[in-house]
């Protein structure tokens, strides 16, 4: 995605620079856009700190007025923001477009966006060309894609490039057809390869790892073994980090949620209130009523 000169610009993160302060990820004072040598320092003070997705600017500055340190623009965008089944059809240019708007809605949060499913598989040329047209074109300050051991190549490119990266490990969404949705690591031999796709995503240089549903013995084993922080989803309390799809977390997402999750408002029952309580004013005639109206 480019931007036309009458196009405002994305509003773009700053270069990542080391932040002496010392201040909490969460609850800090620092105006400033948190960075990946935040996020490390973090990991060495032993702190822990939230994540939430986000796909729009409005939702977007929400949370960082709420002092959410990390947003996710995350390709589960496809399940719960564009009406897909799965995160597979999610395309670059629908990436692009709404981390653009999440940047654009934040000031201080680190925004990290997800290469989606065949933007980075072919090789580590297609990630580059993938990463580096969302950091420039949507002004994001780091990227995620899935994988431990076959994407060693692409997180390597990416970070010697300049371009931090967040890695994904454990369930992979995008392998949806192939794994299922289930958890991962169970096994001795499961275990065994997930705690090598954990060492080889730090060793390719990424900032930080996602675990997602992965048991929590093995997630703590992991997140003992890694000088990087380990975000967890489904993979119990002992990760640095939490994260969840927002729309979990206040009630928009309808029927079943993943047990992992915890609903902490219902949304969609204000919002179903909200719309029921317009249309019948409308209907019966008491909305608008004078001090609506213009003379």
């Amino acid at each position: 995605m480019t931007f036309s000169s009458a196009d405002p610009a994305p509003s773009r993160q700053a270069p990542a620079t080391a932040d002496s302060s010392g201040k909490a990820l969460y609850g800090g004072k620092s105006s400033r856009r948190i960075t990946v040598h935040d996020i490390a320092a973090a990991k060495e003070r032993g702190e822990k700190w939230p994540m939430l997705t986000a796909y729009d600017a409005m939702t977007a500055s929400v949370f960082d007025e709420s002092g959410i340190p990390v947003m996710l623009v995350g390709d589960s965008m496809g399940n719960c923001h564009l009406g897909y089944e799965t995160t597979v059809p999610v395309t670059l240019d629908e990436m692009a477009m709404l981390s653009a708007a999440v940047v654009r809605g934040t000031k201080r949060a680190l925004i990290v966006a997800d290469l989606p499913f065949g933007s980075y598989q072919e090789g580590p040329v297609q990630a580059l060309r993938s990463a580096t047209r969302l950091v420039k074109d949507a002004g994001v300050g780091a990227v995620k894609l899935e994988g431990g051991e076959r994407s060693h190549e692409q997180i390597s490119l990416l970070v010697a490039s300049g371009i931090p990266v967040m890695g994904h490990i454990g369930l992979t969404p995008q392998s949806v057809n192939a794994m299922g949705y289930r958890v991962q690591g169970r096994g001795e031999e499961a275990a065994q390869q997930l705690l090598r796709d954990a060492k080889a995503v730090q060793d390719a240089g990424a900032f930080a790892v996602v675990l997602e549903l992965v048991p929590g013995e093995l997630a703590a084993e992991v997140t003992r073994s890694l000088h990087i922080p380990t975000v967890g989803i489904g993979a119990g309390p002992t990760t640095d980090a939490q994260v969840l799809v927002y729309t979990d977390m206040v009630g928009l997402t309808p029927g079943r949620v993943p047990r992992f999750t915890k609903q902490y408002a219902n949304l969609r029952e204000t919002l179903g209130g909200a719309a029921r309580a317009f249309a019948e004013e409308v209907v019966g005639g008491t909305f608008p009523q004078e001090e609506h109206t213009f003379h």
